[in-house]
């Protein structure tokens, strides 16, 4: 069998029946042999009765969730070839020899676009405005630049795919994240992505939809931050301590002045914190990016291997050393200033806190780096193991 149209559902008898009908004239369209299949997830209104007295092979899927009903459907298919869709009507599965032309093409995912900047079309009540101008256009952004994914609509439901591309994501989530992890996946393990306009139709039922915008919107951008270590520590953490590094160093001399703003040790305090935290972010994405990786969460990356294989903890260390080494001057330093003074009050606090926040953030700088060296090395191990 060439291809499965698979449709998850939990009580969708007022437009079961159509979609199923559609998806009879899709595989007549495509000119393959196939299947309909519907991946229940509990439905009480006779769905599956429906489904099953026209022609479809339903398959009950007991663990709750839009990720669990498709990972069972996907087990249970036949084809070599799988599309999926919503089974709500907004989807018209009579398209899909759409979907097939790239998949006989050599495209592993293909992803159907609803949003007009991938040719695609949403007709009037289809997608309320939240979704249609900043929900599904924002995180498909997101979506492109984190993964560079060459999707324009990274959270279309109607998408078919290869069963071999299929188990190569290793997909693992089981609510409405599924969709983004199928995408994030595909496009970290450079599975051949491709795209066709699809139009995405007013939905069908009477009762309000399964998805909830701002809540399930929070989920997929959560989960591609936490799939993305780069744009959730890196980034933040290099321009933080950059900013900080440099307002520092000015600071630590003397005072600067910005359109009557008089900036002073006050700031330099602040401009020191950020250097820490910029430095702890820093960390924490090669802490992630070393975990995900040897848990399987995320592909090998050939950057970060070339840059453990450089980066020892020997060589961390001895940064860390140096940097200790100045921090620890500097605060010499300042107390041989107290020192001339008698080891009683100084003639400018001011200007012993200059010395003394530099002193105490690079002493700090140079622990942290110390210990996250020995910390990066002992999760490196299981990976280091893994690649032999």
């Amino acid at each position: 069998m060439e291809l499965t149209i698979l449709m998850p559902c939990l009580n969708e008898a007022e437009t079961i029946a159509r979609c199923i009908e559609k998806a009879r004239i899709g595989l007549q369209r495509a000119g393959v042999t196939g299947e309909i299949l519907i991946a229940d997830n509990g439905s009480t209104d006779g769905s599956p009765a429906i489904a099953e007295r026209l022609g479809a092979r339903v398959v009950v899927v007991n663990e709750k969730g839009y990720g669990h009903a498709l990972r069972g459907g996907v087990r249970a298919a036949l084809g070599i070839w799988i599309l999926m869709g919503d089974a709500d009507d907004s989807y018209d599965f009579s398209e899909a020899d759409r979907f097939v032309k790239k998949l006989k093409a050599g495209d592993e995912l293909v992803m159907g676009c609803r949003l007009p900047i991938g040719g695609g079309t949403i007709l009037p009540g289809a997608m309320p405005w939240k979704n249609r101008r900043l929900g599904n256009p924002v995180l498909t952004f997101i979506g492109r630049l984190f993964f560079t994914c060459p999707a324009h609509d990274f959270h279309c439901g109607l998408r078919g795919f290869t069963r071999a591309a299929f188990e190569k994501m290793e997909l693992q989530t089981t609510g409405m994240e599924f969709a983004s992890e199928m995408v994030i996946k595909a496009t970290l393990k450079q599975i051949k992505i491709s795209e066709v306009p699809v139009t995405l139709h007013p939905d069908g039922r009477s009762r309000p939809p399964h998805l909830k915008p701002w809540r399930d919107g929070w989920r997929h951008l959560r989960f591609m931050l936490l799939y993305s270590p780069r744009w959730l520590f890196l980034v933040p953490g290099l321009l933080l301590s950059a900013f900080g590094a440099a307002l520092a160093a000015v600071l630590a001399v003397q005072n600067l002045s910005i359109g009557g703003v008089v900036l002073n040790v006050g700031t330099l305090m602040m401009a020191c914190m950020a250097v820490v935290v910029g430095f702890q972010l820093t960390a924490f994405a090669f802490y992630t990016k070393i975990f995900a990786t040897a848990e399987g969460l995320l592909p090998e990356d050939p950057n970060l291997n070339r840059l453990f294989h450089f980066f020892t903890l020997e060589k961390g260390i001895a940064a860390g050393l140096l940097v200790l080494a100045a921090g620890l001057a500097l605060l010499l330093r300042a107390v041989w200033f107290w020192k001339e003074a008698s080891f009683g009050p100084l003639p400018s606090m001011e200007e012993n806190l200059r010395r003394l926040i530099p002193a105490a953030a690079l002493i700090l700088l140079g622990v942290q780096s110390i210990f996250s060296s020995f910390f990066l090395s002992v999760l490196g191990l299981k990976t280091t193991r893994l690649n032999r």
